[in-house]
Order: C-alpha cells, then sequence, then structure tokens
C-alpha cells in the first residue's frame, strides 16, 4: 500500500483540511504490507500520533470508504476504494500508454515476464508488468517498489544520469546484501555504471532474488535522461547464458528506443 501512496503524493481529501489530509495520509503508510489489519494502538505507534488523533485520522478514512473495520476485532484494513488511485495514474500516466503495446509484443515474443518501472527517490516502481506463465516472482506485482542499486532497470537508469546524482542517491540507500551476489559496494556499483553505459543495457542475475535474470535499457527523454526502464526477468532453470544475454539485451534496447524515440518525435 506504501507504493500505491506514493504514487500519489499530491493527493488531496476534498473536503479535509490540510493538517488533516497529511495525518490521513501518514496512517495509510502505516499498512505497509507487513499486517492485513492494524489496531488503532498499533496505528499510533506506527505513526507517532497520540490516540485521540489516530482516531480522528482512522474515522476520517473510514468516513470517506478508504478503511474498513472489522466490527469482531475493531481492527481497520485498506479498502479497494484505494486502487482508484493506481487505476487513475496508469490511465492518465504517457509513459505507461505508450509503453503498454511495445511490453505486450515482447512479452508475447520472450515468453518471459516484462516489465515498466520508474525511478521514485531511490527505489524503482514496477507501473506496468506483463507476466508469462513463465514468470519467476508472483509477488512482484505493479507497484512493488525494490532498490535500484542491485536490480537490472534500477541500474539502467542511474547510467543515465551524472555522477553528482549517483553519489546522492547511492548514499541516501541502505546498500545492503540480499544475496551473496548483490553488488553493494559504492565503488563497484559505480564501476558497473560506467559498463552499462559503455555496451547500453544493465543485467544481474541473483542478487535480489536467487534464480532470478533481468536485462534492461532505460527510457530517454529529449535530453538522454531515463524516465523509465524496460527489462525481462527470466527464471534461471530457463536461462542460457550463450543464447540469451546478448539475445534480450538487444530486445530491451530496441524496445526502449522505441519508446524513448515516440517521446522525442512529440
Amino acid at each position: 500500500m506504501r507504493n500505491i501512496v506514493r504514487l500519489r503524493v499530491d493527493l488531496v481529501w476534498p473536503g479535509v483540511s490540510p493538517r488533516v489530509n497529511d495525518g490521513v495520509m501518514t496512517v495509510l503508510t502505516a499498512f505497509d504490507g507487513s499486517k492485513r489489519q492494524l489496531s488503532l494502538s498499533e496505528i499510533a505507534a506506527l505513526t507517532g500520533f497520540d490516540m485521540s488523533a489516530t482516531q480522528r485520522f482512522t474515522f476520517t478514512l473510514a468516513t470517506l470508504g478508504y478503511l474498513l473495520k472489522d466490527p469482531q476485532s475493531r481492527k481497520y484494513e485498506l479498502s479497494p476504494k484505494l486502487l482508484d488511485f493506481t487505476y487513475h495514474y496508469l490511465t492518465s500516466n504517457d509513459l505507461v500508454s505508450r509503453a503498454t503495446p511495445y511490453l505486450q509484443q515482447l512479452g508475447s515474443e520472450t515468453e518471459e515476464a516484462t516489465n515498466l518501472t520508474v525511478l521514485d527517490d531511490t527505489d524503482i516502481i514496477f507501473v506496468l508488468r506483463i507476466v508469462s506463465r513463465n514468470a519467476f516472482n508472483a509477488h512482484v506485482l505493479t507497484g512493488s517498489r525494490l532498490p535500484a542499486y542491485c536490480t537490472a532497470p534500477g541500474l539502467a537508469l542511474l547510467a543515465t544520469f551524472d555522477d553528482g546524482e549517483i553519489d546522492d542517491i547511492l548514499a541516501r540507500t541502505n546498500l545492503v546484501a540480499y544475496t551473496a551476489a548483490t553488488v553493494y559496494q559504492p565503488r563497484k556499483i559505480k564501476d558497473r555504471i560506467t559498463q552499462i553505459r559503455k555496451q547500453g543495457y544493465a543485467h544481474t542475475e541473483d542478487e535480489y532474488f536467487v534464480s532470478d535474470i533481468s536485462t534492461a535499457a532505460a527510457i530517454t527523454n529529449a535530453q538522454g535522461r531515463g524516465v523509465g526502464a524496460v527489462n525481462i526477468a527470466v527464471a534461471r532453470p530457463r536461462w542460457q547464458a550463450d543464447r540469451d544475454e546478448r539475445r534480450f539485451a538487444d530486445l530491451v534496447i530496441s524496445t526502449a528506443s522505441a519508446i524513448s524515440s515516440r517521446r522525442r518525435a512529440d
């Protein structure tokens, strides 16, 4: 849920004061997916509000239909109504609209999962996901958030930024080894970004999910800055290095270039 909320940080609840808006948004971010339901005391602990403020903000959200209250446990959970914001984001976003037919074609051609991601601060967010019958990880959904520094789409995007921006992003990132293969040292990350700039694509294996192999290229604006990334994700049992890396690299580069070219043509 945290991902959905952050996609609409400009959200203003109709008829609600700015102070209450800030409070209800903070309450929503407490529902981060770790628990389906939260009690008032749990919400208060997670947000730092006192019980009186927590009651006011949860009451507002329940009245607006964005929280549901279980009459038995008296705990709160997110309402499906919140998905309206995801729908509005996806249907109004120019990049998603332009990329959709290309990702559908890419998925059909490869029979692998294809994704469109954008950078949000230090993370990438999946804003479009075409899942095939061979998809490796069913838990990665539209709205999922992963760190940029150890994912192929994130690295492809970082490679389009200047060195100062990259240093700033890495300095604000919790650089940890998610697997034995994760590259998390700043110097090594910057070295691989240099290589990505030369070859035009990013490639990772087992760095966030074990047995997950990803190849990505950046979609750029007229100034050459990354505004999104296209990637193909393959499960290791289906991967043949001598055949697949160059093939998938060419596919994501051409797909990202086609979307980028259409943006520049406007």
